[in-house]
C-alpha cells in the first residue's frame, strides 16, 4: 500500500523523504499515516526494484544536500499495476481502497467504474455476511450485536456512497454500455486514449 502511495506522489513531481511524508499526510487526509520507519525501507525497496531513482540536490544556500526521488518508467508500470490489482480478502482492503481512490485520476473512466463496481460487489458480499450473523439467534450479547449493527450501517453507507460515485462517473464520462459490453468499450476507449 505504501509503495502505491509513494509512486502516486512521485508521478506528480520528484520529492525528498520529508516532502513525501508531508504529502502522504496531506493528500490522504488523515486516512492513513506513514512513519519514517516504514517510508525509507519502502523507498529502498522501490529503488532496488528499479521503480524509482534517487539523486542528490542542494536544499538551499548553505544547506546540506538532500536525496530526491523520482519515478522511472518501470515505476509508472508498477504504479498502474498496483492501482488496479485485485482486492484482498481481508480488512486491510478498506485502507488499500482509500489509497487507490486518492490516485484514481490517473486511470481511464472505464477502469475507474470497473474498480468501483468491484469494490461495491465486495461490500455487498460483506453486508450479506453481517446480516446473516445478525439473524443468528446465537448472537445474544448486546455488544456483539451493537458492533454488527454498526458494521451493517457503515457498509450500507459505503455502498450508497459507491453507487453515487459510479453514477457520477458514468454520467460525466457518458458510460452507458451494459456490463457484458463494457470490456469491449473499455478496450476501444484505451485504444482511443493511446492514439490521442
Amino acid at each position: 500500500m505504501i509503495e502505491l502511495a509513494i509512486l502516486g506522489l512521485l508521478k506528480e513531481r520528484p520529492m525528498h523523504g520529508y516532502q513525501l511524508n508531508r504529502e502522504l499526510s496531506e493528500q490522504l487526509g488523515g486516512l492513513w499515516r506513514v512513519s519514517y520507519g516504514s517510508l525509507y525501507p519502502s523507498l529502498r525497496r522501490l529503488e532496488r526494484d528499479g521503480a524509482i531513482r534517487r539523486s542528490e540536490a542542494a536544499a538551499g544556500t548553505g544547506a546540506r544536500r538532500k536525496t530526491v526521488y523520482a519515478i522511472t518508467p518501470e515505476g509508472e508500470a508498477l504504479f498502474l499495476d498496483l492501482l488496479q490489482e485485485p482486492p484482498l480478502e481481508n480488512q486491510t482492503e478498506d485502507a488499500r481502497f482509500r489509497v487507490r481512490l486518492a490516485f484514481f485520476r490517473y486511470l481511464p473512466p472505464e477502469t475507474r467504474v470497473r474498480l468501483l463496481e468491484r469494490r461495491r460487489q465486495g461490500l455487498q458480499e460483506r453486508l450479506a455476511e453481517v446480516k446473516a450473523h445478525l439473524r443468528d439467534p446465537g448472537t445474544t450479547d448486546d455488544y456483539q450485536r451493537a458492533l454488527m449493527e454498526h458494521a451493517r450501517a457503515a457498509t450500507e453507507a459505503d455502498i450508497a456512497w459507491l453507487n453515487d460515485l459510479i453514477h457520477t462517473e458514468r454520467q460525466r464520462s457518458e458510460i452507458t454500455a451494459p456490463v457484458g459490453e463494457r470490456r469491449r468499450a473499455s478496450a476501444t476507449l484505451r485504444r482511443k486514449e493511446r492514439t490521442a
